[in-house]
């Protein structure tokens, strides 16, 4: 089976500073894949390669079969995309954000769909308010619902649960887990090791640009191994390794 996302060499720099160090990776359809390391790891940077937001320096990304450098704007029309900073319109209500959003994507029931995800993510009563007014919660919960409201078969989502309360993050992590079992296929950046160890099927490390690791959390519970303790060691911060 072709990989839903497969990298090879992927590299970006900046001038001198190397960003992504010729990262090969494959990721097949139906994973709740992980990309984990700490802040400044190149995760980021990964995700916008490989949706098309920036141009990779050397190597190739493909994803649903599309050299995404070629087709960078097919590849955003296809996928779902959650970022991990970006906030909707102020000048907006969540509601007319959310129709902007379905309108640009030419959906049917555009308001059926926003409804569905203003009562699952429990902020109905926020729908009428500029978005500059939201908290940073309610503002992250509108991301979650733009980048899945047309039901991709493959989303990015960077950093998906930072602003959320505990009760939230538990429907999330719920709906990702439910979402792949269809047969979509979920990536997932993040620095919080207990995401990845509790319902990604795959993952792999980023430290300082480079691949360090790719595996799953089953291998390392056979192997006796907790996600965290693999993870300090491989970046050089566990005392006993």
């Amino acid at each position: 089976m072709t990989p839903i996302i497969q990298t090879t060499n992927l590299k970006k720099t900046y001038g001198d500073v190397t960003a992504v160090n010729s990262i090969t990776l494959s990721v097949e359809k139906g994973a709740l894949f992980g990309l984990l390391g700490p802040n400044g790891s190149g995760k980021t940077t990964m995700i916008k390669m490989l949706t098309g937001q920036i141009r990779q320096t050397s190597g190739s990304a493909l994803v649903l079969g599309r050299e995404v450098a070629a087709e960078p704007i097919w590849v955003r029309q296809q996928v779902g995309i959650l970022p991990e900073q970006e906030t909707p319109p102020s000048f907006l209500t969540a509601l007319e954000y959310l129709d902007l959003v379905g309108s640009i994507r030419n959906l049917p029931d555009i308001t059926s769909r926003a409804d569905w995800w203003f009562d699952f993510l429990d902020f109905a009563d926020k729908k009428n308010v500029l978005c500059k007014d939201l908290s940073r919660g309610t503002r992250q919960k509108l991301m979650l619902a733009q980048a899945f409201i047309h039901q991709p078969e493959l989303a990015f989502i960077d950093e998906p649960l930072i602003n959320f309360d505990p009760v939230m993050q538990r429907v999330v992590k719920d709906f990702f887990v439910e979402y792949v079992k269809t047969g979509n296929t979920l990536f997932i950046s993040t620095h919080i090791l207990s995401i990845a160890e509790e319902i990604c099927s795959g993952f792999a490390i980023l430290h300082k640009g480079n691949l360090l690791k790719t595996g799953s959390p089953q291998e390392l519970s056979e192997e006796g191994i907790s996600l965290d303790d693999y993870f300090l060691r491989l970046v050089g911060r566990n005392k006993d390794a």
